[in-house]
């Protein structure tokens, strides 16, 4: 093992104890949380990263995004013309001009969230989150809703997660709400996957791949922090105990696609509204920073991350430019941050470093993505709005861990 993987290693134990000192240092914490967290961490990324046919499976992830690029450019391209990605009617001056994400990549939300839903009127999605929940419960003994939210996390946002335990959340303990809240922030849903696929795969190889293995490992890694800092995450008596079965959603397929499509249209929207508004925030705040005091958000960041950079195993001196890009992260979104990577802000790094931070971008960590869950989450459960309201930040802080968590679980397994 070189000096960098056993820096990654350390950087696992670090972390660890980060969370179970913002916790308090509850001597409840259990130590099979640990094991089974970092074993679920370790194994599931060693599977997915090193076993040969599941690295062959990257490359065909890979194709079916393309291939899904390919089908929803035939529709912008009629919608929309060559803004749509449609043949120019002018010729291009600058190589990459006419590329407008609005136009070009969104759409493929409408397409995938229309997939979704068909799949899971189908009953596909449903029976992969079932074994995904069985085991949860093995690793961590955490069972009924909440391993079942946890595990739809890895295709559902954070909203849609709980929704499909709504009968059951007013009955969990507060570790298993907070485990719930973790998960959300700590994956990224199946939508938003296809699009960061899309994006980042000129700069990582077998983006898709990468990213589903990010987000299936991303379960375990919230868990295990949300258990070190709230534990006592048993399964909840009564009916929580018990199997949870998927609700159905539509009634035939043709209304799980139109149903699926309306959704992605709405997300849509939001991803458009979100980056206007964030990213502009961003520079109102570099416009104020810069000519008082000569720094950016950014570096500011760079600054306040370095060490969890570090600790995922980052080289010094690539550390600062890692931490930008987590402050980037919780501040904008992670749609921003791989947005940067997409166009270079990342080629300074070192392919291990590039990976490392790919993963430790893979979440919804940020603080629009917490006000979305907390709207969410107390419509659906208003008895126990305050405890949901006074969870939001340390559920964020947990979630950033967990995903920095994966970023080092990938640099142990990862040589330079």
């Amino acid at each position: 093992m070189t000096t960098l993987q056993l820096q990654s290693a350390l950087g696992l134990a670090l972390l660890c104890a980060l969370a179970w000192a913002m916790g308090g240092f509850r001597r409840d914490a259990s130590w099979r949380v640990v094991a089974g967290g970092i074993a679920g961490l370790i194994g599931l990324a060693a599977l997915m990263l090193h076993v040969p046919l599941l690295r062959a499976g990257f490359a065909l992830i890979g194709r079916a995004v393309d291939a899904l690029a390919r089908a929803t450019q035939a529709g912008t391209a009629l919608v929309f013309g060559y803004l749509g990605g449609g043949p120019l009617p002018f010729a291009e001056t600058a190589p990459g001009a006419s590329f407008i994400l609005f136009f070009q990549a969104l759409p493929l939300v409408l397409l995938v969230g229309a997939l979704s839903a068909v799949l899971y009127h189908w009953r596909v999605l449903p029976f992969v989150v079932r074994v995904l929940a069985a085991g949860l419960r093995r690793l961590f003994g955490l069972g009924g809703a909440a391993g079942f939210s946890v595990a739809a996390n890895v295709f559902v946002g954070m909203v849609e997660a709980p929704l499909l335990i709504r009968p059951w959340l007013a009955r969990l303990t507060r570790s298993e709400l907070f485990v719930v809240m973790v998960a959300g922030l700590a994956t990224i849903s199946g939508n938003t996957l296809v699009i960061y696929a899309l994006i980042i795969s000129p700069v990582v190889p077998d983006a898709a791949g990468q990213l589903l293995t990010a987000s299936l490992i991303g379960a375990p890694a919230a868990v295990l922090v949300a258990l070190l800092m709230i534990p006592g995450g048993a399964v909840t008596e009564g009916e929580a105990r018990g199997q949870i079965e998927a609700p159905p959603l539509y009634s035939s397929t043709m209304e799980a696609l139109v149903q699926g499509t309306t959704d992605g249209l709405q997300l849509l929207l939001g991803i458009m509204a979100a980056l206007i508004v964030f990213v502009a925030l961003v520079a109102l705040g570099n416009e104020v920073l810069q000519p008082l005091f000569g720094i950016t958000l950014q570096q500011v960041a760079g600054v306040l991350f370095w060490p969890l950079a570090w600790a995922m195993g980052v080289p010094a001196n690539e550390a600062a430019t890692v931490a930008q890009f987590l402050g980037v992260k919780l501040v904008v979104n992670e749609f921003v941050a791989y947005l940067d990577m997409a166009r270079g802000g990342a080629a300074a790094l070192s392919d291990r470093s590039r990976l490392i931070l790919t993963y430790a971008l893979c979440g919804f960590t940020n603080f629009g993505s917490v006000g979305i869950m907390l709207g969410g989450m107390c419509a659906m459960c208003p008895e126990r709005r305050g405890e949901i309201v006074s969870l939001g930040l340390p559920s964020l802080a947990a979630a950033t861990l967990a995903c920095c968590l994966m970023g080092a679980a990938v640099g142990v397994l990862t040589p330079p």
